[in-house]
């Protein structure tokens, strides 16, 4: 493979599609991620996450030779970071990915590049990587392009968001904004919105945040119509009627890497103006908790009608339906809860969308329905809709599954 036009940082759900993206533009694209696994398994043509049409993407990719992987990064002309940014205590960001990623390329840096970071980011982060790379290279001063564009997709749909979605792109100086823009231009479809770092980081946030509020109200309604004995799913359904009413549909709490954690940056930063964000943040997390006791009392309810231990199944893992990811997933928090709670019932726990939890011991759809005194649906799944379920069993179904 001769010298990449782009150095990826970064193989996961966004890094590893978007390298794909680059390379099938026929752009030679270096991905690294510290895994070296992840490494072994997409040289090989072979991906590491469940992603529609990205196993296609790479395994042309990688045997046309337009992508290849490594632990490392090398010379390029463009390089995008897309790595993990996770909470220290307190839900404080950590930004130590996206630094220790930035310190492994500066060495290699040279005139005229251009850098992006695409990971979720706490506001001012471009400017800090900026920073650090001219303390540590004075010389590049005002020499090199430097960026932010977050990525809008959702998983299981992601190759084709990726190049129809808009994006926004803001520099740390127009020139960067202007650099930027030329670079995606060759492989978004969608509108390319300019602006500044900052805002651009903040404009992710957001997003994000308004969606977290908009699940926690709805997640608040199911909690009142509980104990009000209203039907959540028909009463939604009925206010959305309204020409100017669009209510969301309550889950068993909010999950992913997106929308449970971005806004915490914004609450992190701005603690005491983030009112109604950091209340989505504590309502949404109590409904997973909610939920968790709702199976607890159903479980010691029946053992008190029927004087033995109930069988349970436990219906999702995943974030949202019809997915592999587990990451911030309240239906795996759950389970865990559940299970802490365990006093010699059976369980079976189900997941469609992988074949085997470190944890959990999974079982089938079929033997789960068929052995089960009490239901909870955690996630809406595909393979949970339109089961067969005995009159019978109880049904806590959180998610809206057969609404």
């Amino acid at each position: 493979m001769n010298q990449p036009e782009v150095v990826m940082i970064g193989l996961g759900y966004i890094g590893l599609p978007t390298a794909a993206l680059i390379a099938q533009n026929k752009t030679l694209v270096h991905g690294v991620d510290i895994n070296p696994n992840v490494v072994e398994k997409i040289n090989r043509g072979e991906i590491h996450i469940v992603e529609p049409e990205l196993d296609e993407a790479v395994e042309t990719a990688v045997k046309e030779g337009y992508l290849k992987a490594d632990t490392v990064p090398v010379a390029a002309n463009t390089y995008i970071v897309v790595v993990p940014t996770p909470f220290k205590d307190k839900n404080e960001p950590d930004i130590s990915f996206v630094e220790a990623a930035t310190k492994a390329i500066i060495p290699i840096l040279k005139k005229g590049d251009l850098y992006i970071i695409e990971s979720t980011s706490p506001i001012g982060t471009t400017s800090k990587m900026a920073q650090l790379i001219y303390q540590e290279r004075p010389e590049l001063t005002d020499e090199i392009y430097i960026a932010y564009c977050p990525e809008r997709v959702l998983p299981g749909n992601v190759m084709y968001e990726l190049v129809h979605n808009d994006r926004v792109i803001g520099g740390i100086t127009p020139e960067s904004t202007a650099k930027a823009v030329s670079f995606y231009r060759q492989f978004i479809k969608g509108n390319l919105h300019e602006t500044n770092a900052r805002t651009a980081e903040m404009c992710k946030l957001v997003e994000n945040s308004s969606r977290d509020v908009q699940i926690a109200f709805a997640n608040e309604l199911s909690l009142i119509c509980d104990k009000a004995d209203i039907n959540v799913w028909e009463l939604i359904a009925l206010a959305n009627k309204h020409p100017r009413v669009n209510i969301l549909q309550p889950g068993c709490g909010v999950g992913g890497h997106c929308i449970a954690v971005d806004p915490y940056f914004i609450v992190s930063d701005y603690p005491m103006e983030s009112q109604i964000i950091g209340k989505a943040r504590e309502i949404n997390n109590y409904k997973s908790f909610w939920c968790a006791e709702k199976i607890q009392s159903e479980k010691l309810k029946f053992e008190l009608e029927h004087g033995r231990k109930p069988n349970i199944a436990l219906m999702g893992l995943a974030f949202k339906p019809d997915i592999d990811d587990l990451r911030e997933s309240p239906a795996k928090y759950i389970v865990q809860k559940v299970l802490q709670n365990a006093n010699n019932e059976d369980y079976y726990i189900v997941e469609p969308n992988i074949d085997s939890h470190k944890v959990f011991k999974l079982t089938s759809v079929d033997n789960a329905v068929e052995q089960a005194d009490i239901i909870a649906f955690l996630v809406a799944h595909k393979e949970f809709k339109n089961l067969n379920i005995s009159d019978k069993t109880i049904v806590l179904d959180f998610c809206g599954v057969r609404k």
